[in-house]
């Protein structure tokens, strides 16, 4: 199996907890970015070491061969595992410039766009590289994770239904709408589609972690640590679900969202206690974060998961 480097991100607003996976880290798979482009083979592991002698690597290609379009975005990608969006992006927009027609070029842009938070334009760039006649679910799955940033939850899940119909039963796109389902409070069908990535034998630990997420939402605490310790040791499993439950017990944001949802668990809160020992045990996955302000926009309430469909 090629590296994939896991990428923890904090978004606007209190980091709250962190978890594996989806829900935890983004990931950007390496597999597909050497070959035929003369480039080294691929990183040994996915350590920031060895991240970066593979990225410098491939930066020396790409000053030598500016204009190949191959190598130019191996080495975006490898940008963009190192959470070095704006360089990543930068790097796509002077391909894009003497590509401007070429979809895989617009594909790899958008999403280093969106990376890099320039949400508008990333899915300007995307909506060029997305064909009606030649449809990509890849594509279409990115386009509905930055429209439910955006707080557009009703077209990312059309965008969803959409990516489904060209690649049925894909857990990421799944586990994109369960969020998406979150965001729009409505848990119940969340935790459907979670249960139907998480089932998939396509599906990793992101979409099982983001599963317990929605599970502990619920109030399913028991069931969320179950599941959460199919990948995790059992205290981290233990120490994620606690730290929701208090993320819960103390944010009207994510409150509203467990109790306006058409139906949900009563959920006894614990005492105020510390969480930063609980975070830092989970420190491994990637932060979710929630503004608790009292008067932050309801379509924001969830706005800070990061989405899969950007990362693969």
């Amino acid at each position: 199996m090629g590296a994939a480097f896991f990428k923890p991100r904090m978004l606007g607003g209190v980091a709250i907890v962190a978890l594996l996976a989806l829900s935890g880290c983004k990931t950007v798979n390496m597999d597909d970015i050497t070959g035929s482009i003369g480039a080294p083979s691929r990183p040994a592991s996915s350590s920031p070491a060895d991240m970066m002698a593979y990225s410098e690597q491939l930066r020396r290609l790409y000053e030598a061969h500016p204009d190949n379009r191959k190598i130019a975005m191996a080495y975006a990608k490898s940008l963009r595992a190192r959470e070095l969006n704006d360089q990543a992006a930068a790097v796509m927009q002077n391909v894009a410039i003497k590509y401007p027609h070429d979809r895989q070029v617009l594909t790899a842009f958008g999403k280093a766009l969106a990376d890099d938070g320039q949400l508008q334009r990333a899915q300007s760039v995307l909506a060029q590289a997305d064909s009606p006649d030649d449809p990509n679910w890849s594509v279409v799955n990115t386009r509905g994770s930055i429209a439910d940033q955006l707080g557009n939850h009703q077209a990312a899940q059309e965008f969803y239904e959409t990516a489904l119909k060209l690649s049925p039963g894909e857990p990421s796109v799944l586990s994109n709408l369960g969020l998406s389902y979150a965001l729009s409070r409505d848990l119940p069908r969340a935790e459907s589609a979670m249960r139907q990535a998480a089932a998939s034998p396509r599906a990793d630990m992101r979409e099982r972690q983001n599963l317990a997420l929605v599970l502990a939402l619920e109030g399913k605490f028991d069931e969320a640590e179950q599941v959460s310790e199919r990948d995790l040791p059992p205290q981290q499993a233990r120490d994620n679900v606690a730290a929701i439950r208090q993320m819960i017990s103390q944010s009207n944001t994510w409150r509203d969202i467990q109790t306006s949802s058409p139906r949900h668990a009563q959920i006894t809160t614990p005492s105020q206690t510390t969480t930063r020992s609980r975070m830092a045990a989970a420190g491994r996955g990637r932060i979710l974060s929630v503004d608790q302000s009292e008067n932050s926009a309801a379509s924001r309430k969830m706005q800070q998961l990061s989405f899969d469909s950007v990362a693969r």
